[in-house]
């Protein structure tokens, strides 16, 4: 097994020359991904279904099996996704601001890549490709630690992934997937300031919690997934409804729910 620290220098290799590759290419390696996805479904639904029926014999609750079972309607969805990446404006290179002095010195300020983002995120696989698509858009390499219950749900997705990426002419390591599913793993991710330049966690309490106590590398966390919704007394209270409901009840299990 390779070592965290090891796929972190990968990962940074591999952002080094994403961070000045085309749009073309990035878009390349999206579509690609989205085709092979939707092409290898089977043999993804294969290691999902290996992997739920770990979960289930070891007693998980229905709320995070539904978040660890893929269908095919939730592959097409992954593919639907990377497709849509593909499709927003390049932000490597925008011009946000600009202006010459008056010694004729031209100053902006440019969008630029962050370098090498992890994420630490828990039982749904299709985090593997949502947020291995943005970094890709985005010209930042990212280093995937899902949990111990998704493993071969996110090897097989990360495959696809990486394969994809070496076909549009860039290094596999774009993306890397730590397969070390200990804690110490997820810890030594957290403190990899040699080669991580930002940690975004995707989970509950107690992975925040950790994140904070002992992460030493930047980090962006977001709440523990509690949503509202605001319905003003001027609205009109039947689409509230709708809105209330589907917010809900359109899938209960995830977080945004």
């Amino acid at each position: 097994m390779t070592t965290v620290s090891e796929l972190g220098r990968r990962a940074a290799r591999a952002a080094a020359v994403l961070a000045t590759a085309s749009t073309g290419a990035k878009n390349a390696a999206l579509h690609t991904a989205a085709d092979l996805l939707e092409q290898r479904s089977a043999d993804v639904l294969h290691a999902n279904r290996t992997d739920l029926e770990a979960a289930e014999a070891a007693g998980m609750d229905a709320g995070p099996l539904d978040r660890l079972r893929l269908t095919d309607a939730r592959i097409a969805g992954m593919a639907e996704g990377l497709r849509k990446v593909a499709a927003l404006p390049d932000p490597v290179g925008e011009v946000l601001e600009g202006w010459r002095r008056p010694n004729g010195l031209e100053i902006q300020k440019l969008r630029v890549p962050l370098g090498v983002v992890a994420i630490i995120y828990e039982n749904r696989p299709n985090v593997t490709s949502d947020a291995a698509g943005i970094c890709l858009k985005s010209g930042n390499a990212a280093l995937l630690r899902g949990s111990g219950t998704a493993l071969r749900s996110n090897l097989a997705v990360a495959a696809i992934l990486r394969e994809s990426i070496a076909k549009a002419g860039l290094p596999e390591d774009v993306v890397v997937l730590v397969d070390d599913v200990a804690h110490e793993a997820a810890v030594e991710v957290m403190r990899l300031t040699e080669s991580v330049d930002c940690l975004i966690p995707r989970g509950g309490a107690s992975l925040i919690r950790s994140i904070r106590e002992n992460a030493t590398v930047p980090v962006i966390i977001d709440g523990d997934g509690n949503c509202h919704v605001y319905v003003d007394a001027a609205a009109d209270l039947s689409d509230a409804l709708d809105i209330v409901v589907n917010a809900k009840c359109n899938r209960p299990s995830v977080c945004n729910a």
